[in-house]
């Protein structure tokens, strides 16, 4: 077994050729495909190779997208030994072994990259301990992640190191990568256009897995170039990349909510139907999309909640796949649904008003009196009976004394909210009337 801390490359197996997906790795950093944003000399990580003054790192991005490819390289054009280490297989006494391999290397002249691969995995604890040795440089940290660095990481690893957001490969660079895999093989794949495009898109922006698709698709032997239905019958479309409690699931469920926000029924379905097929529970859905009627919608469509609430109740009694239609269903309501957060607004106006007025008491009037003291103290005294006042309405001030009306329920001229208005506003001027009179 391969020493874990091996800065030197491996031989190649004696019982086979290397993989593709090493084969046509990046010798240099213009020979990455996909991360021009990063790497152009505009853009962060080439303006700190032109200027000369690469920090620690943290790669965040997708699998495939280069992110160890990257580190070695930029160990490579700044002449700094490269150690790759992976917290899943790395603990305490190998990290002081790796702190103390790089301080031999600093005595001697040569600086240290130190790149751990799921940086995330490692405790708030260990993170901690990278800290001295990346303050007195004896090594530059460059770590990989594909979780969200401002969830995982802890805040003095990230104050000390700038994050570099890696995107996954478009169908474009995918493309430039299949193409330059089938120069390194030395034939062109046997794929038809549309079974060329639908390799592509089962890489779902992954280099690493198209390279392998790639390799497998070229080891076939055909007389005539396949089709996509062909392909596909040859070939298992890989899984979404989806983490029910990562910061996909989080990505995925803002982008429909704000979908369904948007009034956009056809991006809302797509987002609701990628959780889906993401192995998303459709209970949380349900939930979810109960609660955008009620904060998005509100009362401009009251029939919205219930729509929500039936989808939800057909789905627990048809279950799946039948009951999800009853869901999708009420994603198209919502989204088409006049908007309104006119309750919601006056809801949180409420509660911080609360919080402010402590325990004022409520005014005396409405305060009910069961005994006599009570009575003697005011308790009920002067309550206009609602039923009995002219129009059903006393217009009575309903709140603490001393407390100025606030207004904190103002609805919008649209859907339902437009019959709620002209009620405020009816009962506004009785008030104002009854006030002045």
């Amino acid at each position: 077994m391969p020493d874990l801390f091996d800065t030197a490359p491996q031989p190649a197996h004696a019982e086979g050729p290397r993989p593709l997906a090493d084969r046509l790795r990046p010798r240099t950093l213009a020979e990455v495909i996909g991360q021009e944003k990063v790497l152009s000399p505009e853009g962060p990580l080439g303006a700190m190779l032109v200027a000369g003054s690469l920090s620690s790192l943290i790669l965040w991005g997708p699998p495939g997208v280069g992110k160890t490819t990257i580190a070695r390289l930029l160990a490579a054009e700044t002449d700094l030994a490269f150690v790759q280490i992976s917290a899943i297989f790395t603990g305490v006494p190998d990290l002081r072994k790796v702190f103390e391999a790089a301080k031999l290397r600093r005595q001697n002249g040569q600086g240290t990259l130190l790149f751990v691969d799921e940086i995330h995995r490692f405790n708030k604890a260990q993170q901690d301990g990278f800290l001295p040795h990346m303050e007195d440089g004896t090594i530059l940290l460059v770590g990989a992640t594909t979780e969200n660095p401002s969830f995982e990481l802890n805040a003095a690893l990230l104050s000390r190191s700038q994050v570099i957001v890696l995107e996954r490969l478009s169908l474009a660079d995918l493309e430039r990568l299949a193409q330059r895999a089938e120069k390194e093989l030395g034939r062109t794949l046997p794929l038809n256009g549309e079974a060329r495009e639908a390799m592509l898109e089962m890489a779902d922006g992954d280099g690493r897995a198209l390279l392998n698709l790639v390799e497998q698709v070229a080891s076939w032997k055909l007389a005539h170039p396949l089709t996509r239905d062909q392909l596909a019958q040859r070939l298992m479309r890989r899984a979404a990349k989806y983490d029910k409690s990562g910061d996909e699931h989080y990505n995925l469920i803002s982008a429909l909510h704000k979908s369904v926000r948007g009034s956009d029924p056809d991006a809302a379905l797509y987002w609701f139907a990628r959780m889906l097929e993401g192995g998303e529970d459709p209970r949380f859905l349900a939930r979810r999309l109960t609660r955008m009627a009620v904060e998005d919608i509100g009362l401009a469509d009251p029939q919205a909640q219930e729509v929500c609430l039936q989808g939800w109740q057909t789905y627990e009694r048809l279950g799946s796949p039948e009951g999800e239609l009853a869901l999708a269903q009420a994603v198209v309501y919502l989204a088409l649904a006049p908007k309104s957060n006119a309750a919601y607004v006056a809801y949180k106006a409420a509660r911080a008003a609360a919080r402010d007025t402590g325990s004022l008491m409520p005014p005396k009037h409405i305060l009910n009196a069961p005994t006599r003291m009570m009575k003697d103290q005011g308790y009920g005294s002067g309550y206009a009976y609602d039923h009995d006042a002219e129009d059903g309405f006393s217009g009575q001030d309903y709140f603490p004394e001393g407390m100025r009306r606030p207004v904190y329920y103002t609805p919008p001229e649209r859907g339902f909210e437009r019959e709620l208005k002209k009620r405020v506003d009816y009962f506004a001027r009785l008030r104002s009337k009854r006030q002045v009179g």
